[in-house]
């Protein structure tokens, strides 16, 4: 574990590091800073490391400073021989606070803490990228089986051109405008098609991104659009989606 050490301290420096090295052989303390200037020189030009111990007083002025000047993403443990910076502390990266002078025991207090948040995000980390990868590799369905009378047939989903309710019923409506009865709900639809090519603008209508002519402005913050076999009640964009329709057509 690489650790960065901010203190304008030499002999608190040099303390911590002997209480790091006999807690954990592994950790390196890679580089040591004793203003804020330094540090932020460092950090801007590309300097990373797991953890920093950032003491709160340095020789030119707080070292809260630092987060005003850079966005800084790695944990932080701040060690002071104040308790008055606590709350200030917390608002921060921070993941623990150590009173001078520091402790064995706060200071494996801390180091555990860090070690369970270090396990939360790549959990998290490990769940984005299964999700991710799950989304890119799911099979949507690239037709459906309708019945006309005594006739089945079976329509691409590039062939239709939109999917509606009516009366608790849904049907499946073709860029020519036949209309066919289909077993599922509008929700269970959602999960079936490609997001790329269909949305859902309202409770009634799922409509294939092909399909649309035009978008314009409406009542309410609402879109009204322009296609064909969509009424005026159905060809309206609920205000509540029309944040996620945008991205949808920019994408």
């Amino acid at each position: 574990m690489k650790v960065v050490i901010i203190e304008d301290e030499k002999l608190s420096a040099e303390h911590l590091t002997v209480l790091l090295q006999k807690m954990d052989s592994s950790i390196d303390v890679i580089k040591y800073f004793d203003t804020i200037q330094t540090s932020v020189i460092a950090f801007k030009e590309g300097l990373n490391c797991d953890l920093i111990f950032m003491d709160i007083h340095l020789a030119d002025g707080n070292s809260f400073e630092i987060f005003n000047q850079i966005q800084l993403e790695i944990p932080v443990i701040f060690t002071t021989a104040f308790d008055n910076y606590a709350i200030q502390a917390f608002k921060q990266n921070s993941i623990d606070y150590l009173l001078k002078p520091i402790a064995l025991q706060d200071l494996k207090f801390a180091l555990d803490k860090f070690k369970k948040h270090q396990k939360l995000e790549n959990k998290d980390l490990i769940s984005s990228i299964a999700m991710a990868y799950q989304q890119m590799n799911k099979e949507y369905k690239t037709r459906f089986l309708v019945k006309l009378g005594q006739t089945i047939d079976t329509i691409p989903t590039e062939e239709i051109h939109h999917f509606e309710t009516k009366k608790s019923l849904s049907f499946l409506v073709t860029n020519k405008g036949n209309h066919y009865l289909i077993d599922y709900t509008l929700d269970q639809l959602e999960t079936m098609l490609n997001p790329k090519n269909f949305f859902r603008i309202n409770r009634k209508i799922i409509l294939n991104i092909h399909s649309i002519e035009k978008v314009s402005t409406y009542f309410n913050s609402r879109l009204s659009i322009s296609c064909k076999f969509l009424d005026a009640d159905t060809k309206i964009v609920s205000r509540d989606r029309v944040p996620d329709f945008k991205n949808w057509l920019d994408n």
